[in-house]
């Protein structure tokens, strides 16, 4: 699963280094801006994945989330605190399940049966689907699921290499296997040019990790 952003593009560079060939899938889902779909396009290309398929799928027909409802305002500046206590607006309902589920299709027909995706509990602990036992859940689900899984030709594994990562952690993974940041996206809110806003919930904790490691963000943010 290539998003376009921090994590996902050191989840697909982590694969890349185990020696997996890699096909990375890209959702857009009805999301506000497509910016981070541009971003996985070049990280896609970039990581040398062996194939890059963007599929379209409106959650916004269902709303109930900051990120596909443009009357839902972004969260900003909030509270480290607040970050990992509340689940917020920003929370797409069941986004990681039903992006999971395309992903085991497609790996399925390509006979595939190790799928990344780059959940983090660390910085997202009010996700309720990026925790460690919906993920263990999902991969039972996928074994019992499937044709091939029913069949045992093999078992299905879903990998979460960065679950248990700070943000500086996952930095500086990326940061030794050579992955360039500036080509991906992060932010909630980003304008007109795609400049991130440097106040959402998620460049807060990107900008965070960077300071931590030392290094300054590459992408561009409004007032910088």
């Amino acid at each position: 699963m290539l998003s376009g952003g921090l994590d996902s593009a050191t989840t697909l560079a982590l694969a890349r280094h185990q020696g997996y060939v890699c096909y990375a899938l890209t959702c857009m889902y009805g999301q506000r801006h497509e910016v981070e779909v541009e971003s996985a396009r070049r990280v896609a290309q970039a990581l040398d994945a062996k194939m890059h398929r963007e599929i379209a799928i409106d959650l916004s027909l269902f709303g109930g989330s900051a990120l596909t409802d443009p009357d839902i305002s972004v969260p900003k500046d909030r509270s480290e605190e607040t970050l990992s206590t509340d689940i917020p607006v920003t929370y797409v309902p069941a986004r990681n399940t039903v992006f999971l589920s395309l992903a085991l299709a497609w790996a399925e027909a390509l006979g595939a049966f190790d799928l990344f995706i780059g959940v983090n509990a660390m910085d997202y602990s009010g996700y309720p689907d990026c925790r460690k036992a919906f993920i263990q859940s999902f991969e039972q689900t996928a074994n019992l699921a499937t044709a091939a899984g029913v069949a045992g030709q093999r078992r299905f594994r879903i990998h979460t290499p960065i679950i248990a990562m700070t943000k500086s952690q996952i930095i500086q993974q990326g940061v030794q296997l050579g992955l360039d940041y500036g080509l991906t996206h992060s932010c909630y809110d980003p304008d007109d040019q795609g400049r991130s806003c440097g106040h959402c919930d998620s460049c807060l904790l990107r900008l965070k990790g960077f300071e931590e490691v030392g290094l300054v963000d590459p992408v561009p943010y409004q007032g910088r």
